[in-house]
């Protein structure tokens, strides 16, 4: 037992090793101040948003980018209450979703791309907001660089709660993971608040076709569909100036099943190195709790736990650290209680989308 535990331990070391080593790869962007060329459509798919959408829609309008060269398409998923437009300095409409799949999202994506009338898209979320040289930053970048499709960085807007605290780690790690994997050539994940393509890659892939059974994964899917067809014009974006900036989720049950709903797309991924590393991941925290229990009923003795306990704890911590930099000037707080409970966390999270439901914006779908 002590030498599976330890070769699980081992892969896992090697595995997050090598996504630091890809972190460091990834170079840090700055825009140059060129002269915007590029227009974007900004599709932000909704559901019951009316306290959060003024706030995204404010951050556009203090958007350092001419506005003749962006247009916003809001798509309205059957919302309770309907949101009242307001008077803005862009180009700003609202449709409402046509559902033909199991994914709203995905409906919402597809539905915008008739009305898209620009070059690029770029997709975020009404409980979002984005920072004044979000396009710029993305604008420069596609001027000096052969692509087309981007994954930019998200981060959360945290107040001092551990339950805000313990989510910015998760996303920090998901974010870590992310830019190491692109480091790598081996880029699977990406996040739809912050994630740009052109309109002509998404109808050559059509669209979400062969995933659309699946609720979430408008992001990941579209990604390692493109990865898979034209993988030198797929890339990250790790710019500061271009992280859009999200909410944690209020309660540890929403927590939950958003993570849950995350979880739920990994069997589905196109990508082997996904795959392997969701399971390393997964026998990497599951190890722990293993190692933990046998201390408990004196299987396993208590240097042991510590051993194994510190060299994960230092191998997750590298990681976090340099991306928690990258993502914002705040420290990091609760580490350690973060540190302890996540791995029973996810861990059960994991389990758990193999065969429960979850419920997303009030309604509930099934694995």
């Amino acid at each position: 037992m002590i030498f599976a535990l330890f070769g699980i331990l081992t892969l896992y070391i090697i595995s997050i090793g090598l996504l630091i080593y890809g972190f460091f790869k990834v170079k840090k962007y700055q825009n140059k101040e060129l002269k915007p060329q590029t227009s974007f459509t900004i599709i932000v798919p909704f559901r019951n948003e009316t306290e959060n959408l003024p706030n995204l829609l404010n951050s556009f309008s203090k958007l350092n980018y001419p506005s003749e060269l962006f247009e916003v398409i809001l798509v309205d998923d059957n919302s309770k209450e309907k949101f009242q437009l307001s008077i803005v300095n862009y180009e700003l409409s609202i449709i409402d979703n046509i559902r033909i799949s199991n994914s709203p999202k995905k409906d919402a994506i597809t539905t915008a791309m008739y009305h898209v009338k620009t070059n690029w898209v770029i997709t975020t979320d009404a409980d979002c907001i984005v920072p004044k040289n979000w396009l710029l930053t993305f604008d420069n970048y596609i001027q000096e660089n052969k692509v087309s499709m981007l994954a930019g960085a998200v981060s959360y807007e945290c107040e001092n709660s551990f339950l805000h605290h313990f989510q910015q780690l998760d996303l920090t790690s998901l974010q870590g993971a992310t830019i190491g994997s692109f480091g790598l050539n081996n880029g699977f994940m990406c996040n739809g608040a912050n994630f740009a393509y052109k309109k002509l890659l998404f109808e050559s892939l059509n669209g979400f076709e062969g995933n659309d059974k699946i609720a979430s994964g408008d992001d990941v899917f579209l990604m390692q569909k493109a990865i898979e067809k034209f993988p030198n014009q797929v890339q990250y974006l790790k710019a500061e100036e271009a992280i859009v900036m999200t909410k944690p989720s209020e309660n540890w049950k929403s927590l939950f099943y958003q993570r849950v709903r995350w979880a739920a797309k990994t069997s589905s991924y196109k990508s082997t190195f996904g795959k392997f590393l969701g399971l390393i991941v997964f026998f990497g925290n599951l190890s722990f709790l293993i190692a933990f229990f046998l201390f408990l009923f004196g299987i396993l003795s208590y240097p042991f736990l510590v051993v194994f306990g510190f060299l994960k704890f230092t191998i997750d911590f590298i990681l976090l650290y340099k991306t928690n930099q990258f993502l914002t000037k705040n420290k990091i707080k609760s580490l350690l209680l973060s540190s302890l409970l996540y791995p029973f966390f996810s861990s059960i999270v994991a389990l758990y989308s193999l065969f429960g439901s979850y419920e997303w914006k009030d309604r509930r779908f099934v694995k």
